[in-house]
Formats: C-alpha cells, sequence, structure tokens
C-alpha cells in the first residue's frame, strides 16, 4: 500500500488470539497497530481515542458483541471500516455483521495475504470478503431472485446457479440458450449472449470482461481467475476496473449483482 501506514485496531477475546493477530499485523507491510480490545466496548473506546482507519472485529464477545459494537463504531466514527475476523461463517452472523457496516468478513482461518487484501479493499472503499463469503452472498442473491415475487422477469431475468450441472439456467426471458459449448456465457440484457464469437454484450462490455465478470460472480479471487482463463493476475485486475468503470460499480459485490440481474454465467457440461 502507497502512502502512510493503515491504523488497525485488533479486537478480541482470547488473549493469545488477540496477541497472535497483532503479531502478524505487525509483520505485514503498510500496517500498523495501534491498539488491541479484549471486547466490544474496548474496541469503541478505542476507535474514540486512536482513530484507527480499520478495525478487525471477532463477533462472539463479552459485554458488547462484534455485531454491535461495528454498529456503534459505523455510526460514530464513520471514518473507520470494520472487517470481521470470526470462527462463524453462519448467515445470522455474516448478515448481522453486514447490515450493522461492516465492509469486510474473513473467517479466522484466513491467511496474511487475505488479510492484508481485505483491509486494502476496504481502504479503497470496496468490499473485503472472502472467497467463501462471496459464494454465500451470492447464493442468498441467486434464492432471493428465485422467489422475488415481482421477479424482474423480463428479459434481462436473473440467473441462479444449478449446482447439479454447475450451469446458470435462466428465470425466463428470451434467448437463454443452453448451449453445449463449455466456455460460452449464458444470456445477457435484451437476450443477447456472450461467446467466443465476440457476440453482443451489455454496457460495452468486451467477450473477455464478460467472461471475467461471470467469474467475479462466482467468487474468485484475482488469482483464481488468472488460472482459469490462463492470463496474468495484472491483466485480470486491468479487466476489473475497465469493467467496473463501464458497469457502474464499486465493488465484487455490486458486481455480482449485475452479473446476476443481467443472467451473466458461465454454462458448463454437467458431466
Amino acid at each position: 500500500m502507497a502512502g502512510r501506514a493503515v491504523r488497525v485496531v485488533v479486537a478480541d477475546d482470547q488473549t493469545v488470539v488477540r496477541e497472535g493477530i497483532a503479531m502478524l499485523l505487525g509483520l505485514l507491510p503498510g500496517l500498523d497497530v495501534v491498539g488491541a480490545a479484549a471486547d466490544g466496548e474496548e474496541a469503541v473506546r478505542l476507535v474514540a481515542d486512536k482513530a484507527p482507519d480499520v478495525v478487525l472485529m471477532d463477533l462472539r464477545m463479552p459485554r458488547c458483541n462484534g455485531v454491535e459494537a461495528t454498529r456503534i463504531i459505523r455510526r460514530d466514527h464513520p471514518g473507520t471500516q470494520v472487517v470481521i475476523l470470526t470462527t462463524f461463517a453462519d448467515d445470522d452472523s455474516l448478515f448481522a455483521a453486514l447490515r450493522a457496516g461492516a465492509r469486510g468478513y474473513l473467517t479466522k482461518d484466513a491467511g496474511s495475504e487475505e488479510i492484508l487484501r481485505a483491509v486494502e479493499d476496504v481502504m479503497r472503499g470496496e468490499a473485503g470478503l472472502s472467497p467463501k463469503v462471496q459464494r454465500r452472498l451470492l447464493e442468498r442473491l441467486a434464492e432471493s431472485a428465485v422467489g422475488d415475487p415481482e421477479g424482474e422477469r423480463r428479459s434481462d431475468a436473473p440467473r441462479t446457479r444449478d449446482r447439479a450441472g454447475g450451469r446458470w439456467p435462466a428465470l425466463g426471458g428470451a434467448g437463454a440458450s443452453d448451449g453445449a459449448s463449455g466456455g460460452r456465457l449464458g444470456g445477457v440484457a435484451g437476450g443477447a449472449s456472450v461467446d467466443a464469437g465476440g457476440a453482443e454484450s451489455p454496457d460495452g462490455l468486451t467477450t473477455r470482461e464478460a467472461e471475467v465478470l461471470a467469474l467475479v460472480a462466482e467468487g474468485m479471487s484475482n488469482g483464481e481467475i488468472a488460472a482459469e482463463l490462463y492470463v496474468s493476475p495484472a491483466t485480470v485486475k486491468t479487466h476489473i476496473n475497465n469493467l467496473f468503470a463501464k458497469i457502474g460499480v464499486r465493488d465484487r459485490v455490486q458486481a455480482a449483482r449485475y452479473a446476476y440481474r443481467r443472467g451473466i454465467g458461465r454454462e458448463r457440461n454437467g458431466s
């Protein structure tokens, strides 16, 4: 990260975990651990006193849990971002934390690079979510689309993942064929399709950008996308920056929502 170090507070009720995380973060470039809290109340006090850029927040803590502490911090100190770092990845914990204002959510099996990436993401105003959490959010988004009585059942109807076949079957709308081509992208807005032949795509996306968007919607990291498409991570980052600008989104969650609403997703052979 360029410029000054990002000031971080760590909040966890387990002493060994708290001290271990603080030590790990102290070894990462561009991070400065300015405080450590044993519960949510102490975390709120430290934020008021130290004005950190980011709090790494556990959820299950005494006196004041991580969700409530996040809500208070985001209300009273909007310049401080919160990244949840917890053992729990259940829906109740995840969505309560995000509703409280957390911009990132990691589980404690995250490595140092993933933690650093999440901090960098929230400092840029993006969502710092682990791939596992992204996938769960996208599953819930797909489930919501299926259950929506209005359904946006137009030609740009969203798609939900077919877990058995790995495809993205259309929820109605024109132009949503289940072609056998393994690398083809499904129907998009207006019934168009994006395929290897460079057919029409929404908002001026190139075929490659649409492919990258489909993989982002699956919750893949830049490195995973690079491996999937046999390109460099720097190339993936360039495609993501370009497609974000074209479709008018700020982070991967918004991009995934866009992909669902436009019906952009990979189709795979169901073997």
